[in-house]
């Protein structure tokens, strides 16, 4: 599948046919005049094993379906998803059955449309309407690759063979989409280690794995179960499903004619050699999560994969000397929130607009504001993986996470991206100045729900019943999602609405604190006390119940509401939940919290 003409000069060569690469092609194709090879060593595309990386969410949603037109092969072809849900084990349930599982999840479907990607079928897609521009050139099959960067207008060259032909060509751009083979990185020495150290075992099995069927109810108490009333009718099994614990969570998502399932897991919390398979995961899934011992062990595997350590950083990934790094091949955190496909997203949108660049100075400028862009949208994922993955296994200090961090990806992430204004300098530098502030705000909320989550896990438990919310009960972020319609501004109407939007973010922030001061001083009166939500810090959180305890014994006892009724299906929710119990060893009783670091 070529459509090669023998031509030696290209505007773009693009290095590996995975999402990130023929994604690129696609939006350089449909938005510009250029002249694009795409190179890969596979032999075929799509390649006959199955790929991973299923679940997107909105900014990748948008981007595939809005900006590079593919809607229609999306609602064909793959699963609209019903966003992300979570589950756990109820204390006092027998936990054998999805109706006994404590769930969080967004109820209604949201404005920009997501999808459970066939990775295979949208890379076939993508390569058939490629090859129908005649801008277009593929080479698969590729060996003995080799890339000479020049500097200035001198044109790289780019060599490779293909059937044992020798071949050279001169392209003005290259990019590397080469994935984990991380081919200019590599060669660069500008691979860097994070300090996310998870691994994961990820399979497929035939047929569809629907987690509502896996229950002891006739199938009319299933349709009749109390838990409609907070739960709906819109089939859940089409949601990207975690069944979480403490350091790691196992997904449930469904394509067509079969089931991604995969565990992901916290090195320091799960015994390696306990999930070194899909069967050993099967095994230690069904005895953390009953429900899937019913049906899981029965399904057939019809492919499997893993990675020990997956999480990496780059020194850098574009350059004013006309290379860029898209995808795996530069930066890779967590697959949690499906965060991969929306910095391929944005980085091929930067990396877009910088090869339309012709002035070698504004490009100058341009590379090293999407570079400093670049870094920042990946950096500000870390904290959520690195700093609080244990609070997994706690309902209410999940919540508390989630919804900080979706309240902020609303608002810093798809609000801007589907304003296109992330390529319009005017915008990035107020954006960056803005988007820094969140740094110590990020950094102090992230550990101080980690402390408390550490807290609670000496205190008593009782059983009770499951514990059904939704996220938009917190307020900060159903306003946050209210963005969304705010489409077609300018850079500085952007700017000014992010602005506002900060003191949501921090109302947020606030109430967070607060709620754990209530709780952990054991002092409903809190969360209305005025002196409290003025005064506390929220960029220099200290766990420490007893530094805690003397802050508020001289409050002056005037009140406020705000945050009660900003967070009262919160508070109704979980502000009398018993708390966990698992004897864990003592922790130290503060626990500082360094503010300092930048969220970007």
């Amino acid at each position: 599948m070529t459509n090669a003409d023998g031509s030696t000069h290209y505007d773009v060569v693009i290095l590996g046919a995975g999402i990130a690469g023929l994604t690129l092609a696609r939006q350089l194709l449909m938005y510009s005049d250029k002249k694009v090879l795409l190179l890969e060593k596979r032999p075929q595309i799509p390649p006959p094993r199955q790929k991973v990386g299923e679940s997107n969410v909105q900014v990748q949603g948008y981007y595939l379906s809005k900006i590079l037109d593919m809607e229609e092969h999306l609602l064909r072809e793959h699963f609209l998803k019903y966003n992300l849900r979570f589950y756990w084990p109820t204390p006092g349930q027998p936990n054998t059955g999805y109706e006994h599982y404590s769930q969080s999840y967004i109820r209604f479907s949201s404005n920009i449309c997501c999808y459970q990607l066939d990775r295979n079928k949208i890379e076939g897609e993508l390569l058939r309407v490629n090859l129908q521009d005649p801008k277009f050139s593929f080479e698969a099959g590729v060996s003995n690759l080799d890339v000479k960067l020049s500097s200035g207008s001198t044109p790289h060259v780019v060599t490779f063979e293909v059937d044992e032909r020798k071949n050279e060509v001169h392209t003005k751009w290259v990019v590397d989409t080469t994935g984990r083979s991380k081919f200019l990185a590599r060669r660069l020495e500008l691979t860097r280690t994070n300090p996310i150290r998870h691994g994961s075992v990820f399979f497929w099995v035939d047929g569809l794995l629907n987690i509502e069927k896996l229950t002891e109810l006739s199938h009319r108490e299933m349709l009749l179960h109390p838990n409609r009333r907070k739960l709906g009718h819109i089939p859940t099994w089409l949601a990207t499903n975690h069944f979480c614990g403490e350091g790691y969570w196992f997904w449930v998502i469904p394509l067509q004619g079969k089931t991604s399932l995969g565990l992901v897991y916290d090195r320091a919390k799960v015994n390696e050699d306990e999930v070194s398979s899909p069967e050993k995961v099967i095994e230690w899934v069904c005895k953390r999560h009953p429900l899937f011992a019913r049906d899981l062990p029965k399904q057939k595997i019809i492919d499997q994969a893993m990675y020990r350590d997956f999480s990496y950083d780059c020194k850098q990934t574009i350059s004013a000397d006309r290379w860029a790094l898209a995808g795996e091949a530069g930066r890779f955190t967590d697959p949690l929130y499906s965060p991969g496909g929306d910095l391929i997203s944005l980085y091929n949108t930067f990396i877009t607009d910088a090869i339309l660049t012709n002035d070698e100075q504004t490009l100058a400028v341009k590379a090293r504001l999407y570079e400093l862009l670049m870094w920042g949208l990946y950096e500000a994922y870390v904290p959520s993986y690195a700093v609080s993955y244990e609070v997994l296994g706690d309902q209410e200090c999940f919540v508390m996470k989630y919804c900080w961090e979706l309240t902020i990806y609303f608002t810093f992430y798809v609000f801007p991206f589907m304003n296109q204004v992330f390529t319009d300098t005017t915008f990035i530098v107020p954006y960056l100045d803005v988007f820094a502030k969140l740094g110590p705000l990020n950094h102090s909320v992230q550990a101080f729900i980690t402390a408390y989550y550490r807290w609670k896990q000496g205190r008593p438990e009782e059983p009770r019943e499951p514990s059904l919310f939704d996220f938009t009960g917190l307020e900060p972020l159903k306003k946050s999602e209210e963005l969304f319609y705010k489409v077609g501004l300018s850079s500085r109407e952007c700017i000014r609405l992010l602005r506002q939007s900060m003191s949501n973010i921090e109302n947020l922030a606030r109430f967070i604190a607060v709620h754990i001061y209530s709780v952990v001083l054991d002092n409903e009166t809190l969360l209305t006390n005025k002196q409290l939500i003025e005064t506390v810090n929220i960029t220099g959180l200290n766990f420490d119940p007893e530094a805690m305890r003397a802050e508020c014994r001289s409050l002056d006892p005037t009140r406020d509401t705000r945050l009660e009724k900003l967070g009262s299906e919160f508070i109704k929710q979980f502000r009398k939940a018993p708390a966990r119990t698992r004897k864990v060893k003592q922790l130290p009783a503060a626990i500082s919290i360094a503010a300092g670091a930048k969220f970007a």
